[in-house]
């Protein structure tokens, strides 16, 4: 049984974040304002909310490259409704079921068609994109009701972003998911050993199925946050997302063999990016020497478990202690 315990790669994590930081801190005397901090969570909150569920699927050996191309498909159509008048609650469901539906489709090509997952999101990725560009064309949607701006724009208690808290709950949901039920145990399952996870009953295509959909589901929910808090939809909303996406969970400490990993691991992970990120930015520092930055990390959480492992010392690879 897998239970949620702060690990050595947690602690590692900890200790990153308190790192990056510091450093921030004494680079730029504006980053240490705690008003700076909380408004900046608004920057990687939607990638964050993607993140969890990225994580279910990566642990039961499975990814979804097409995430940030669901993403933009939901927001063109969230646009389109609102440029037909729809109010906002049509513009939620409309941007949830999209999400999921994506998600899903996803799901199902990889059990019926047999093909390995990341074959299948490689494909839906120019699929899902090329429609919502042919959709958007050079133009932008920006026709979205005025109130529809609170689930992006919108601050509880004067300076918390709704985004923000919305990631926090759902962080609780998948902690709570991935950690303390049965469900989750069989999600570890499916990545430690998938053919004994199918020969004890358990219907694997099912899950699989639905950690997609539910992947799709958080696309869905990050377009409507995302569409809001730009109060505009072009056809390059959310590029580049998906390398941004897997880097917080492989980060976070999810095998990327799949049958390890914490949502906890991943949610600093997130800060620690999140907060990079920031921190680069107040620095001036330009995108793509930040998507560079991301690279690194990204080959450096692959790569140290592998380096230490052996080295000859004593030591318990971080991807499997958890």
């Amino acid at each position: 049984m897998k239970t949620l315990k702060f690990g050595l790669w947690d602690s590692a994590l900890v200790a990153i974040l308190v790192g990056v930081m510091a450093l921030m801190t004494y680079f730029t005397p504006y980053f240490l304002d705690i008003y700076n901090l909380v408004d900046s969570t608004v920057n990687f909150s939607e990638k964050a909310l993607i993140a969890l569920p990225m994580a279910l699927l990566i642990i039961a050996r499975e990814i979804d490259v097409s995430v940030a191309s669901i993403v933009a498909l939901a927001a063109v159509l969230i646009g389109v409704a609102a440029d037909a008048g729809a109010p906002v609650p049509v513009l939620v469901f409309v941007g949830l079921l999209t999400g999921t539906l994506a998600g899903g489709l996803n799901g199902v090509m990889v059990n019926y068609l047999g093909v390995h997952s990341i074959v299948v999101t490689i494909g839906t990725l120019s699929l899902y994109r090329g429609i919502a560009v042919s959709i958007v064309g050079d133009g932008a949607l920006t026709s979205f009701p005025a109130s529809y701006a609170w689930f992006g724009q919108h601050y509880l208690w004067g300076y918390v972003p709704v985004e923000f808290v919305i990631f926090l709950i759902f962080v609780a949901i998948f902690g709570v998911i991935l950690h303390g039920t049965i469900h989750g145990r069989r999600i570890f399952a499916m990545g430690t050993n998938p053919e004994a996870t199918r020969y004890s009953g358990i219907n694997i295509a099912r899950y699989r199925v639905a950690i997609f959909a539910a992947t799709g589901f958080m696309c869905g929910l990050a377009a409507i946050l995302l569409s809001s808090r730009l109060g505009s939809v072009r056809l390059n909303i959310a590029t580049g997302w998906e390398l941004q996406v897997i880097t917080m969970v492989v980060l976070g400490g999810v095998g990327i063999a799949g049958g390890t990993g914490t949502i906890i691991g991943v949610t600093l992970s997130v800060f620690i990016i999140g907060f990079l990120t920031f921190g680069l930015s107040l620095m001036n520092i330009p995108g793509i020497v930040m998507n560079i930055y991301i690279g690194l990390m990204l080959i450096a959480a692959i790569a140290l478990p592998k380096i230490i492992s052996a080295l000859p010392i004593n030591y318990k690879s971080p991807q499997k202690e958890q």
